[in-house]
């Protein structure tokens, strides 16, 4: 049974969010492949490693998109993903195309890279090495890893689509992630990887005046991207409402709220959960449109919690009381 719906508090206060990145926390160390311990070596002038000729050129000017075309900021984004777990996560889910795989020149053997050179090679991904001043060129982070792909954008879905679709493998109902403008690229991933973990079936993001997909976000997710169904909507008062027509239960996290996280009363229905904005916390009508606001309490002399650490613990907390 779904608690009594008791209107949302208005008022932002405190965020749940603020801060600088953490960095989430990953299901599977960066350095985990299907390689074994067999070291990568340089992929060949023109060869991946199964000896098939494809027309790659250590050094060629690869044929990645434009960066000086203006990019589409309409869509999710996700075309250059960047690091070594979120390029072979890229390769592993398949879920959309990667048009080429890019590495740095000097780089040490490791059982991933092995293992991205072999995801390639299966998937017919041209596999090129470039020397370091143009891979640090192309690349967009500063924690690359020596390893970026370009790729199709992320596909989008619609709302409906995220509110009726659960966990198919548990058969638990849908659980989502509704983000009220978080602008930190960083934040914005971090949360992703945690909200993937703990069994998130969909994110919502705004379409306007928040962080999409960018090299950041895709490097700081570590792959989550890949396995989450994500949608873009104009404005989140009027998803909140749809969500709620179609029997979803939306739950605001801020820190001004009287509730706490820990006496939230959930069973199985549908849920979707609402973070605020780095330092504003939820926006007042989206606070107003939520079914229930609480907050998290803070014990020490700090104010708030940064967004990806918040988001975390009432992601976890969400889903041990789905159980």
């Amino acid at each position: 049974m779904s608690p009594p719906r008791q209107g949302g508090r208005g008022g932002g206060g405190r965020s749940g969010g603020g801060g600088r990145s953490s960095g989430g926390g990953g299901r599977s160390p960066s350095g985990g492949g299907r390689g074994g311990g067999k070291g990568r070596g340089k992929p060949p002038a023109g060869r991946g490693r199964s000896g098939d000729r494809s027309g790659a050129r250590v050094g060629a000017p690869p044929a990645r998109p434009n960066r000086n075309k203006p990019v589409d900021k309409r869509g999710l984004g996700g075309e250059q993903v960047e690091g070594r777990q979120s390029v072979r996560e890229l390769l592993l889910a398949g879920r959309r195309k990667t048009v080429e795989v890019i590495f740095s020149s000097g780089l040490d053997d490791a059982p991933i890279l092995d293992d991205i050179i072999d995801l390639a090679d299966e998937h017919k991904v041209p596999v090129n090495e470039l020397s370091r001043a143009k891979f640090d060129s192309t690349a967009r982070t500063e924690s690359s890893q020596g390893v970026l792909a370009f790729a199709q954008p992320v596909p989008e879905h619609s709302l409906d689509e995220l509110a009726q679709a659960g966990d198919r493998s548990t058969g638990q109902a849908p659980f989502l992630l509704m983000v009220d403008g978080v602008t930190d690229p960083g934040n914005l991933g971090a949360l992703l990887r945690s909200a993937e973990c703990a069994g998130v079936s969909g994110v919502v993001l705004p379409r306007h005046r928040a962080v999409h997909l960018s090299p950041t976000v895709t490097k700081s997710a570590a792959g989550a991207i890949e396995h989450l169904p994500m949608c873009l909507v104009g404005g989140l008062p009027a998803a909140i409402t749809r969500l709620q027509e179609l029997g979803v239960w939306v739950v605001g996290l801020d820190g001004a709220a009287d509730q706490s996280l820990f006496d939230l009363t959930l069973a199985k229905e549908p849920v979707a959960l609402v973070l605020g904005s780095e330092g504003k916390g939820l926006s007042r009508l989206v606070a107003q449109r939520c079914d229930s606001v609480v907050s998290i309490p803070l014990r020490g002399a700090l104010g708030s919690l940064n967004v990806g650490a918040a988001g975390t613990l009432a992601c976890y907390e969400v889903a041990r009381r789905r159980v």
